[in-house]
């Protein structure tokens, strides 16, 4: 009988217990072995990627001389972040910048302008650059080192990153302060230049950057004198209300024409001749001065600087200020 029943839990162990016992020793090794594979696999991917990356280079002109220099596009960076944004902004107003400015760059590399460079050093036709001896120059001097390092970090922590719209770089504009309020493309640079990502958003918190509000004040005859100089036949009788008058707005609420006596001008024309930060402007006439009050700086297209840093203050990150200003975007890596 005993015999009987050790032979019984014999046959019970060998059939049941025993496979247990191996399935649950071999299935976390065949596991392990996998995730250890598949780790291998991703690194070795992002390896031939980050190797990739690190080889992209851009030919940089420099306006003032007509030199062209080969530079990494991440050093370059640094050079547009500490240009375009005050280092004492937001880090990641800081890090949208620099994402932005990346964009930028490499639309330009695929949309050439100049016949031998990627992209120029002057703001007016491409973006800012400035070397760093010359950026530190300008810092106090407590604040050199602390500042120069915020900027790398900000470029560093998004590298390789990218706004992509249908899987292109988009053009990504960006301007000093909106006045509240973005504009379109088409109405500042007119037909055929409207972008779906480029559309009118509003920012608050721009009121407190002395970039806000500006004021342009001159007398009739300096009024006068500037539009001569592109209108020889202009005529202004100061004595009517009508005859210098705001006559269309824009959707975002700036100026896109305005009469001065027998011309019509587009806000964009206007803001140019008589200096103003921005087309975002309202007239008033007094002891025979004209004074223009200005909202914001810039053409307020694309990303406000001031605006990214008020949201980030907000505890917006990178990436949530450039999906508040660029519209059904994606960020991506370059290599992606």
């Amino acid at each position: 009988m005993k015999k009987a029943l050790l032979y019984f839990f014999a046959f019970l162990f060998i059939c049941f217990f025993l496979p247990t016992i191996f399935t649950k020793v071999s299935t976390p090794a065949n596991a392990q072995s996998q995730t250890l594979e598949n780790q291998e696999e991703t690194a070795q991917q992002e390896g031939e990627e980050q190797e990739n990356y690190q080889d992209i280079t851009i030919q940089l002109l420099h306006a003032k001389t007509g030199e062209v220099e080969q530079v990494n596009l991440e050093e370059y960076l640094c050079h547009v972040v500490s240009a375009e944004m005050p280092a004492d902004y937001e880090l990641e107003a800081l890090k949208a910048q620099a994402i932005v400015a990346r964009t930028y760059t490499m639309y330009k590399r695929m949309n050439k302008k100049h016949a031998n460079a990627d992209i120029c050093d002057d703001s007016t036709c491409c973006q800012a650059w400035v070397s760093k001896e010359d950026r530190l120059a300008r810092w106090e001097e407590s604040k050199r080192e602390s500042n120069w390092q915020k900027i790398e970090q900000c470029v560093n922590e998004t590298r390789g990153k990218i706004v992509t719209y249908q899987n292109e770089p988009i053009n990504a504009f960006f301007h000093a302060n909106s006045g509240g309020k973005t504009e379109i493309p088409v109405n500042v640079w007119g037909g055929g230049s409207n972008l779906p990502y480029l559309q009118v958003v509003e920012t608050a918190g721009e009121e407190g950057y002395t970039q806000y509000a500006s004021e342009v004040e001159l007398t009739q005859e300096e009024i006068l004198n500037k539009l001569k100089e592109k209108y020889a036949d202009i005529q202004i009788d100061f004595t009517k209300e009508e005859e210098i008058q705001i006559t269309e707005y824009t959707d975002s609420q700036r100026v896109k024409t305005v009469r001065f006596g027998n011309h019509e001008l587009s806000g964009v024309e206007t803001r140019t001749i008589f200096g103003l930060k921005s087309t975002n402007f309202e007239i008033t006439k007094q002891e025979g001065k004209i004074k223009f009050s200005v909202k914001g700086y810039g053409h307020g297209v694309g990303m406000s600087q001031t605006g990214a840093d008020a949201l980030a203050k907000q505890g917006k990150t990178a990436e949530d200020i450039i999906h508040h200003f660029y519209q059904d975007v994606e960020i991506k890596q370059i290599n992606s």
